[in-house]
């Protein structure tokens, strides 16, 4: 990501992140520092790096922690830092991404939905005519653009699914019910603030997991302490579970209104005396008065409030799979024109969006296509 900014001009900046912990959390901090000391280094790495460390970090005492973050509570004996860690323009970051698939000849087509997908198994004899060209596997997307009244239909021979909080969707729609994925939906507020504590602060400084009497668990990384490119403070996400709407069966298939998301996109006061509560166990001087309601998101989870840790998932499916048993029959047998669903891209997503499209195309699409 940072050779990427350099290259294209994207404004950025490297911060370095505290991990703080009060007494009773100083292991949870050592543990992940052996963690992470444990990292080897992905495929496609620069061969001039293997030996530096994959995540350059280091434990700190209390009186390092206090030297580099004054503001800390007293509370904190300890801390870990990551040098490498940074901040990026994200709008920028978009307009370039943007540039490079335009400037590549590709094409980015706005106010579009997709509204189904079916898979496409060909046949190895097209049926009547054997003399005719066999048939390519694939996928008929249909989508709906503006407020267009027909749907456009096209087949695509390799479909990556990236569609965040409704990820699991398309698969789900031709899943049989007992495999279908679950979703969840926990709402992230961030509040702004202006205010005495933090006058020094030149890092990111997060909580460790559950610090604090509310408990985050592995849900969330915390009510940490953010930055901008401006220099302005924000602290977030707090986690609050949203309860989607009762399903729908339609044709054996559940649906929802998948957008009901948007109508909790509202930033409000009532989440800033808990995030208040829950800064103070690492900057005690933080003010209430201090904080104003700034945004909010939604974030894909695979996995419940009790569910635990549930990293990113990459799911490769291909047309065979869900075509009738006597079509299938019909097949070469050959796993052809995949769709890879990606679910669960919530922090760091961003920060991982190369990194993601690395491993599924030079990765999982070469691996299955046969592509140099």
């Amino acid at each position: 990501m940072y050779d990427y900014c350099k290259r294209n001009n994207v404004p950025h900046r490297k911060t370095g992140k505290l991990v703080v912990a009060q007494e009773h959390q100083v292991p949870y901090i050592e543990t992940l520092y052996q963690k992470i000391r444990q990292l080897s280094w992905p495929p496609h790495s620069d061969s001039t790096r293997i030996e530096d460390p994959v995540v350059p970090s280091r434990l700190v005492d209390k009186d390092e922690a206090h030297t580099l973050e004054p503001d800390l509570s007293s509370k904190i004996v300890a801390a870990l830092l990551s040098t490498e860690t940074g901040i990026v323009d994200s709008h920028s970051l978009m307009e370039s991404f943007e540039k490079d698939i335009t400037e590549a000849g590709g094409e980015l087509v706005y106010s579009t939905r997709v509204v189904r997908v079916d898979p496409h198994a060909g046949s190895s004899q097209a049926e009547g005519n054997a003399s005719e060209e066999v048939a390519e596997d694939g996928w008929i997307v249909q989508t709906m653009t503006g407020n267009a009244e027909e749907s456009d239909a096209l087949l695509a021979r390799t479909l990556i699914s990236a569609s965040g909080l409704a990820g699991p969707m398309i698969l789900n729609a031709m899943l049989p019910p007992r495999e279908r994925i679950p979703m969840y939906y926990a709402k992230g507020s961030y509040a702004s603030y202006h205010g005495p504590g933090v006058s020094q602060v030149s890092h990111l400084i997060y909580p460790s997991v559950g610090m604090g009497r509310t408990l985050h668990g592995f849900q969330s990384l915390g009510t940490h302490l953010t930055l901008d490119l401006n220099g302005n403070i924000r602290f977030g996400p707090d986690i609050d579970w949203l309860n989607p709407p009762p399903l729908e069966i339609q044709d054996d298939v559940e649906f929802t209104d998948f957008n009901f998301w948007t109508k909790h996109l509202v930033a409000d006061e009532s989440r800033l005396p808990q995030m208040h509560e829950a800064i103070t166990e690492y900057l005690e001087t933080i003010q209430l008065e201090g904080l104003q309601p700034d945004y909010c998101g939604i974030r894909p989870k695979l996995v419940g409030p009790e569910g635990g840790f549930q990293d990113f998932v990459f799911r490769t499916d291909y047309p065979g799979s869900f075509v009738s048993s006597t079509k299938r029959a019909t097949r070469t047998g050959r796993d052809t024109s995949p769709m890879i669903t990606l679910m669960g891209i919530e922090s760091p997503g961003l920060t991982s969006s190369l990194a993601i499209a690395e491993l599924v195309v030079d990765d999982m699409l070469d691996e299955k296509e046969g592509r140099d």
